[in-house]
């Protein structure tokens, strides 16, 4: 039996058409037997990082290349390209880097001089026998004809004028197949996935289809019987293989250096920098404790020569602080002294006895992990100032795969098996974002039979199809940066957004390869914060930043113990908001526990319950040993955060600290991979020879079992608990100036514009309509009067940027107009903006021309003619002179105000309801507020927010909304089932139930 490399294998990351993933086809070669794979993905590398992280996990040989069509004049042909060794391997990444400059995005060709100029040290295969005498003498022996079989008929004379060609031009050849899927059985995705590439049906795809099922991973056995009679060219793929001796392991990488002082090194000037800033952190003097910490961060990051990363940092923030722009380091960096010294971080770790290894440690080796958040809508500037420090060639953003999930794979499968659109929209309108999978319960619920033969290839092709790729996109704001340029280790390609470049890898690939990456992330609550502070310097004289707002302030505590935190940042949510009434912060430190506590690892460790009992001195606080005390105290002995896992294994354990972090990285897998047992039989030993009693022991390992994969950071809740601090503060003393602070930096957060409006209103704040004569693009403060100005009592005038429709085009018209005149009337306004029929619809249905005197249908008549003249003939049509519509009801502008810009100033729409509600005997979500626990109720009211957790057993989590506030809604997963459609779909649901009060029953 002939062994045999397969040479021309691609993933599912050659986007819609491989249909296996790479994890998939390494684990077929190995179960084959075959002694090495060469991955070559369409047009690039994407899944070769995958593939090579599993080979090395199966003990496979994996090699990189990559299929790359070429052109000449009008022919088109596809090459195979294997580089030999490293500097083949770069030359591949600038071939590709330069294909994908022309065509539109996700298309990429070279020419055949431009594989000649950068064909040394790589391996050339083609198909194709004009190819051969075009490329012989740039690329010598490395040219190779490629003869492949799929049992077509038309193949033997394909492949005889190939062997013809490369006999005349002394070069060898050798043998294989076009792999697109790891095993058989994958045949029909792939068609499917060909349809979708091209827009087609399986019906009208044609010749697009592959013929037959000879494009999975193929035996040794059936090699040798396909090439029986050509035995020599099964064995050339191996011997090309063996010629070919790159492994990703090999790739070596700088961090670029920083431009320095004279006579200054990285790391002297990262001292410096350091301790100027502990200077300014601290005037009082720096503490001995802290310029301990300093010393010991400084030398980890100079033996593991980090110190560019951390200045590339520095400067990026120096940066954004030279030009106003609000940015805040976050996540384990947090952790870090030298961080929170250059001013990088803004959470004190000594102060708070944070963990440095949870960022970095000598054992993990591994490039440090800092997260920028940025105001979003400012985020860019930072980005381009990147790319204009370091240069397109040497930096790009990391690239985010575009997966399927069951709503967009059942739209798509459905489509390519020609199932009439409006049954497979009713499928899709059932399923969420989240679902995991299609069940034949949501084919039946959309009025389909989930047992006929074509509803069944319909659940089994979209159940294959999820989490494949669809498409590369961008990280949201990963840079990977290069001492040399970054095209001679990953290829780059135009982003589709103008301006950025993206690289072929993702997140999770730069991280398995232990590349550093620099984070810039865009955050909305740093936008909002910006705007607050400057509306409150505009209209009440005052200057605020983060670290100027008053600390420890009483009534921001009672307002966040009242749940009524609505915009407030990261205590917002439903289940955040019911329980802060129960945890009652009190200090800072609170906050900190309330932003970590509602997530799935406290509540799946039974976390929750204990604490809180604790804190209410309901029982007191209790500790597996002395010598944890100090480790677990803040948070009354019961472990909340990651750290505090790393501290108990150091202590008790006897675990260096970056063992410790092994341990955390094992708790994040250990669901997949049971990796956390392994730490068992050494840690209930070592607690148990420590002195610790072992039931203590046990019950230890089992929180830090149950603590798991959702272990949240202390350092990173603390940054955020900061934001959610100065948002509360704001939301508190501020609360119009808050308001139209998140108005203005939408979309953000957990709420639409209408909730946050309709929260506005109940807090006493007068919302304004959207009006031509007094808006301005974006949401202003109106005082009520001189006298109230005085006092700080603003009303919001919604402005233009919340109607549907309008864009960058109709804000800067607008502008220029208005700064220019007042508008008179609706013909002026027409003349002046020239904005299209579509916006000044919408601008007419919300009401915005009312103080021309003209009611909306009345506008809605002069827009549509006043649009459709021309230019500066526009006649000065007045809207009176009309025929004259009946003016709206009250209840009929509400409703046109949300379908014009999705809220409304002027009432809620349950509100049109009430009368009706109120006879049946319908409470009012204020009036369910108030009832005793376990009291029977009906309500009804306006869907706002649906979730379901992972961890909740399948429970549904709705909130409910009428004009008086909230009511929050949990749905048992048998209520769910009997009533599903609806449950997922219905905008205003009524339910009936109990009144569940979680302080009443004792939790």
């Amino acid at each position: 039996m002939s062994a045999y490399v397969p040479l021309w294998v691609k993933s599912h990351h050659s986007f819609l058409e491989g249909a296996s993933s790479p994890d998939e086809l390494v684990d077929q070669a190995v179960a084959l037997g075959l002694p090495a794979m060469v991955l070559t993905d369409r047009n690039g590398i994407y899944g070769l990082v995958r593939a090579h992280v599993r080979a090395k996990e199966a003990g496979l040989r994996l090699l990189p290349g990559v299929e790359l069509e070429v052109r000449e004049d009008d022919r088109v042909a596809r090459l195979v390209l294997l580089p030999e060794a490293r500097p083949g391997y770069e030359r591949l990444c600038r071939l590709v880097s330069r294909a994908h400059t022309r065509g539109e995005k996700g298309q990429a060709w070279a020419t055949l001089a431009e594989v000649a100029e950068f064909a040394e040290g790589l391996h050339v295969l083609s198909t194709d026998p004009w190819v051969l005498p075009v490329l012989r003498e740039p690329v010598g022996d490395s040219l190779w004809a490629l003869c492949v079989r799929h049992l077509h008929a038309e193949e033997r004379e394909r492949e005889a004028a190939l062997r013809d060609v490369a006999r005349g031009l002394e070069l060898r050849c050798v043998g294989g197949h076009e792999v697109l899927y790891h095993h058989a059985d994958r045949r029909s995705l792939q068609d499917v996935v060909t349809c979708v590439r091209h827009g087609k049906s399986l019906s009208e795809a044609g010749r697009l289809l592959r013929r037959n099922a000879e494009h999975g991973l193929r035996s040794p056995a059936r090699m040798a019987e396909i090439f029986a009679d050509a035995p020599e060219l099964l064995r050339a793929s191996v011997e090309l293989a063996e010629r070919c001796t790159l492994s990703l392991d090999s790739l070596r990488y700088r961090y670029p250096e920083e431009s320095l002082p004279a006579g200054r090194t990285e790391q002297s000037w990262l001292r410096e920098l350091a301790f100027e800033g502990a200077l300014f952190r601290y005037p009082g003097g720096v503490p001995a404790d802290v310029v301990a910490q300093l010393e010991r961060e400084l030398q980890v990051i100079e033996e593991l020569e980090y110190g560019g990363y951390f200045l590339t940092m520095y400067e990026i923030v120096e940066y954004c602080r030279r030009e106003g722009i609000l940015c805040q380091g976050r996540g384990s960096a947090a952790n870090s002294a030298v961080c929170f010294c250059l001013r990088i971080t803004a959470i004190d770790p000594v102060r708070m006895d944070l963990l440095f290894e949870r960022f970095l440690s000598r054992e993990r080796a591994e490039p440090p992990d800092i997260d920028l958040d940025i105001e979003h809508e400012r985020r860019e500037e930072v980005i381009q100032h990147v790319y204009e420090r370091y240069g397109r060639r040497r930096a790009a953003m990391v690239s985010n795969v575009v997966r399927y999930r069951a709503r967009s794979a059942v739209r798509e499968v459905g489509k390519a098996l020609g199932i009439p659109r409006t049954d497979i929209d009713a499928v899709a309108r059932l399923l969420s974002y989240h679902d995991a999978t299609v069940e034949p319960r949501e084919l039946a619920s959309a009025g389909l039979d989930p047992e006929t033969p074509a509803m069944k290839h319909l659940l089994r092709l979209t159940r294959e199809l999820l989490d494949a790729p669809r498409h590369q996109s961008i990280h949201p704001g990963g840079f990977l940066l290069g001492h040399l340029p970054v095209d001679h280790l990953v290829p780059i390609e135009p982003a589709t957004m103008e301006g950025r470049t993206v690289i072929q890898w993702d997140k999770y690939d730069v991280e398995n390869l232990g590349l550093f990456k620099v984070d810039l992330l865009g955050l909305g609550a740093l936008t909002c914060i910006r705007k607050a502070f400057s509306l409150i310097e505009t209209h009440h004289g005052h200057r605020y930043e983060i670290a100027t707002v008053p600390a420890e302030d009483a009534a921001t505590y009672r307002m966040c113990s009242a749940g009524d935190t609505i915009g407030v940042f990261q205590i917002e949510s439903r289940a955040q908001m019911a329980m802060l009434p129960r945890l009652r912060p009190e200090k800072f430190y609170d906050l900190v526990i309330e932003v970590a506590i509602v997530r799935p690892g406290p509540i799946q460790g039974d976390m929750v319950h204990p604490y809180l009992r604790r804190k209410r001195g309901d029982e007191a606080p209790t500790y597996p040993h002395p010598s944890l005390e100090k480790i677990l105290k803040k948070t009354l002995g019961v472990p909340i955060f990651q750290e505090q896992v790393m501290k108990l294994a150091v202590q008790a354990a006897g675990y260096t600290p970056g063992e410790a972090d092994r341990l955390r990285r094992d708790m994040a897998a250990w669901r997949s991979a049971g990796k956390i047992e392994q730490h068992k039989d050494r840690m209930i030993p070592q607690m148990i020879a420590s002195g610790i009693e072992p039931a203590f022991a046990e019950r230890v390992f089992d929180q830090i079992r149950g603590f798991g994969e959702y272990g949240f950071p202390e350092s990173h809740a603390a940054s955020f608990a900061l934001l959610s601090y100065v948002t509360a503060w704001l939301r508190c003393h501020h609360p119009a100036v808050f308001t139209c602070a998140l108005l203005n930096s939408q979309p953000m957060g957990f709420y639409s514009v209408a909730t946050l409006v309709e929260d506005a209103k109940r807090h006493g704040i007068e919302v304004r309509p959207v009006d031509v004569t007094r808006s301005a693009w974006d949401h202003t403060l109106e005082a009520h009067g001189a006298s109230s100005a005085q006092q700080g009592a603003f009303a919001i005038r919604m402005g233009l940027r919340s109607v549907r429709h309008l864009g960058e085009r109709e804000r800067v018209a607008f502008e220029e107009a208005q700064r220019a005149l007042a508008f008179r009337e609706l013909g002026d306004f027409v003349r002046r903006t020239r904005m299209n029929e579509r916006a000044l619809v919408s601008l007419a249905e919300a009401g915005a021309f009312e103080s021309f005197g003209v009611d909306r249908r009345d506008a809605l008549w002069a827009v549509r003619a006043l649009s459709r003249a021309n230019g500066d003939a526009l006649p000065h049509m007045a809207a009176q002179s009309q025929l004259a519509f009946a003016a709206l009801e009250p209840d009929d502008a509400v409703l046109w105000d949300y379908r014009a810009s999705d809220h409304s100033a002027r009432g809620h729409p349950v509100a049109r309801h009430r009368p009706v509600l109120r006879s049946r005997g319908i409470p009012t979500a204020r009036e369910v507020d108030r009832l005793p626990h376990g009291s029977q109720v009906n309500y009804v009211g306006q869907v706002i927010c649906r979730q379901r957790p992972q961890t909740a057993s399948g429970v549904t989590f709705f909130t409910l909304e009428d004009e008086t506030g909230f009511v929050n809604l949990v749905l048992w997963v048998r209520v769910f089932e009997a009533h599903r459609a609806l449950a997922r779909t219905a905008p205003l649901l009524g339910v009936r139930g109990r009144i569940e009060e979680p302080n009443a029953s004792g939790i």
